[in-house]
C-alpha cells in the first residue's frame, strides 16, 4: 500500500497558487516586467507538481511574515535542462 505524499500540507510550505493570466497581466503592468524577469522556479519542483502548474504558468507563492504579516513571491515555471 503506497502513500502519496502531499508537501503543500507540511506547515513549513507556504501556499502555491496558479495565477489566472488576467491576475498576471496586472502583475506585469504592476511592476512593468515581463514573465521573463519573474524568478523561476523548475516544473519538477514537488509544489508545482502538488498544483499541477505545467511550463509558462506563473505561480504566486503565498507566505507567513513576522514584519509584513504576508508576503508574496511570484514564479514563472520552467522546464528544468536535461544534463
Amino acid at each position: 500500500m503506497s502513500t502519496k505524499l502531499n508537501v503543500l500540507d507540511h506547515a513549513m510550505v507556504p501556499d502555491h497558487k496558479i495565477m489566472s493570466d488576467e491576475e498576471v497581466s496586472d502583475l506585469l503592468s504592476r511592476y512593468n516586467i515581463t514573465t521573463e524577469q519573474l524568478p523561476k522556479v523548475y516544473n519538477d519542483d514537488p509544489a508545482v507538481k502538488v498544483i499541477g502548474a505545467e511550463v509558462d504558468n506563473v505561480i504566486k507563492i503565498i507566505r507567513a511574515s513576522h514584519t509584513a504579516g504576508r508576503a508574496e513571491a511570484y514564479r514563472l515555471v520552467i522546464k528544468r535542462p536535461k544534463k
